[in-house]
């Protein structure tokens, strides 16, 4: 049986943070489905056309990551991609209090879907999406936080 692991998020944009996640989950899986979780209540920097588009140039090289985008529960979706894992990055004791809750719940939900934490590189946990799109609506260099690939693309 493949193992699927489905890595969801906003990738609002995506950050070297996130990237360091995939790359040091490849070797884990047999697939990893980079997913943009899409609620139509928020608001988002980039529109979901654009964070696909960043997401699919980003990994175009790598066989084993697909893109998607999907509504309503993550754990919903990994059954749709026949995933048996989530992937989560924690950057703080906080992001692990919080992720664990949703872990608990979501194995709950649909048993048989194991969220598996992984600790960010000590080098990009004070990165985050949300800092990275402060910078960028004032103007600023976001080169050093997001993958050089998509770093032009975004400004």
């Amino acid at each position: 049986m493949k193992r699927i692991a489905v890595f969801p998020g906003s990738f609002d944009p995506i950050t070297i943070g996130h990237l360091d996640i995939v790359n040091r989950a490849l070797p884990l899986f047999d697939e990893i489905v980079v997913a943009i979780g899409n609620n139509s209540a928020k608001k988002y920097f980039f529109p979901l056309d654009k964070r696909l588009d960043l997401l699919k140039n980003l990994f175009k090289n790598e066989e084993k990551v697909s893109i998607n985008a999907y509504e309503g529960l993550t754990v919903d979706f990994c059954k749709s991609e026949e995933a048996q894992f989530i992937i989560r990055g924690l950057r703080s004791s906080t992001d692990f209090e919080y992720e664990k809750t949703i872990a608990l719940f979501n194995k709950e939900l649909k048993g048989g879907v194991e969220t598996i934490f992984m600790a960010s590189s000590p080098k990009y946990s004070h990165i985050s999406s949300t800092v990275v799109r402060e910078i960028l609506k004032y103007g600023g260099d976001v080169s050093p936080f997001v993958p050089k690939e998509i770093a032009t693309t975004i400004v």
